[in-house]
């Protein structure tokens, strides 16, 4: 198992070396910059759209289910256990730094998410079944002008697709959970397999409208709670937040400044927290894997711009929010570095627990155990539907996909008894294969990414421009 884990970690390093990180933000700065940083401008916008009742309706356009419940059930595959455990082990293998590089990531993965998205409703089909089916595979095959390479590339993202989904979606998920019931319920980690395995067979068996009608309930309730319980512990330990933050930016670029010894059990290096920092940005928000497209096809919308603006509010939720609340409790928290009872250095799922404790009590750990539960539980159902609709582009026979389901499930059980080390490394370069196609499209589809932009934005101008002279007449009447 060493040998194992010593080889997946050594191909973990080369595939998120300097050119997979060039790759990743580069294509999120150019596409920013080409549409004039247009996703920033409008993520007012697109907040409004999120929130907005019509979003929870079918009445505009067609599609399958409503455009709050495709990007629930988007989030349920990104807020997961990268908000929790992704953050801490970014913290802990590069730094507090690596949470400014998350952000980093996030700022720029907000047009990467945005783009993928449009393009999968613009280049989206209808199957046998009468379902919307889409994402980056479909793209490739109807947006590109030579069809072969659109094919070729299409087949590989298809094919990294269902690969990622036994890692980044299911593996991880399910070891964090059992790491979490078993630490602080003291739960057997064949028990949590076992339920996790039977829990998620039994809903994702309903299809996309099983699942979003889990996600659309589950979602919101596990984020607002969780984001709560971090603003309880940034209140109760506030005077500890400004060295937090000291540490996460100043060690961002000079760690030296600090000290590089500072934390302990943690060698800081700044080109090891921007690694890591984007690697789990990557892992939480899914910016630029192409993921959230795929669910974002199913969505009921008259305008592929309005349903990209929509999906892309995911990558802000999920990192500026989420994943922030956690870092800065870490960072705050003062124990980064250092060990437990045994020896051992905190990390992972431990060492978020440990911050929650520090300013809360032992409670914190429970609130952690139970954002945990929800949060990967319901990133493994969001994802079982990514996988199957890329299985499904490669195979559309109904035996074949509900084979993958009953697969799917089952690995569940292996990810719950698994090493961390060797199931986030394991992930890592699943995300990178599944990104490269993806990254590729996007750069190719740059032009009609920006012509849909460019449309689109009188659209927007007109729709502000109604709801400002509505606003008077409420008030007069």
């Amino acid at each position: 198992m060493e040998t194992l884990n010593n080889i997946v970690s050594a191909v973990d390093s080369f595939v998120w070396g300097p050119v997979m990180i060039v790759l990743l933000i580069g294509t999120g700065i150019f596409l920013t910059v080409k549409l004039r940083f247009r996703t920033w401008r409008n993520l007012g916008y697109a907040l409004h759209s999120v929130l907005s009742k019509e979003a929870r309706s079918t009445g505009r356009g067609t599609g399958d289910v409503s455009p709050f419940a495709c990007l629930c059930t988007a989030l349920a595959a990104t807020i997961g256990t990268g908000n929790i455990v992704g953050v801490a082990t970014a913290m802990f293998a590069g730094g507090p730094g690596a949470l400014f590089w998350m952000e980093v990531c996030a700022a720029f993965g907000l047009t990467s998410k945005f783009s993928e998205c449009m393009l999968a409703v613009k280049y989206r089909e209808t199957n046998a079944r009468g379902e919307m089916v889409g994402g980056p595979a479909f793209t490739m095959k109807n947006g590109f002008r030579n069809k072969k390479v659109g094919a070729a590339l299409g087949f590989l993202f298809a094919l990294f697709g269902v690969i990622a989904s036994f890692g980044i979606g299911n593996m991880t998920q399910a070891n964090s959970i059992s790491g979490a019931l078993n630490t602080t319920f003291g739960v057997p980690l064949w028990v949590t397999g076992l339920i996790v395995t039977v829990l998620a067979l039994l809903i994702i068996v309903g299809g996309i409208k099983s699942i979003s009608r889990v996600s659309s309930v589950v979602v919101p309730a596990m984020a607002v709670f969780y984001v709560i319980a971090a603003v309880v512990c940034l209140i109760v330990g506030f005077r500890n937040i400004p060295s937090g933050l000291y540490h996460i930016f100043v060690m961002a670029f000079a760690p030296k400044a600090v000290g590089g010894g500072v934390l302990g059990a943690i060698t800081v290096s700044v080109m090891n927290e921007v690694r890591y920092g984007f690697a789990r940005g990557c892992f939480s928000n899914e910016a630029g894997m192409g993921s959230a497209a795929i669910t974002a096809a199913a969505a009921t919308t008259d305008d592929c711009v309005r349903q990209g603006y929509i999906n892309m509010t995911g990558t802000f939720f999920d990192t500026t929010i989420v994943c922030t609340m956690t870092g800065l409790v870490i960072a705050s928290s003062g124990v980064l570095g250092t060990s437990d009872g045994t020896g051992t250095p905190l990390q992972g799922v431990n060492l978020t627990m440990a911050a929650f404790a520090a300013f809360i009590g032992p409670i914190g750990r429970y609130i952690v155990s139970i954002g945990i539960i929800l949060f990967a539980f319901s990133t493994i159902i969001g994802w079982e539907y990514h996988g199957e609709k890329c299985f499904e582009y490669i195979c559309s026979n109904r035996k074949a996909i509900m084979a993958y389901r009953i697969l799917f499930s089952l690995v569940a059980y292996v990810g719950a008894t698994q090493t961390l080390d060797l199931v986030w490394n394991f992930s890592d370069i699943a995300n990178a294969l599944m990104a490269i196609p993806n990254l590729i499209c996007l750069l190719v589809m740059s032009g009609t990414i920006k012509q849909e932009v460019d449309r689109y934005q009188a659209v927007i101008e007109q729709e502000k421009s109604i709801a400002k002279a509505a606003k008077p007449e409420a008030e007069t009447a």
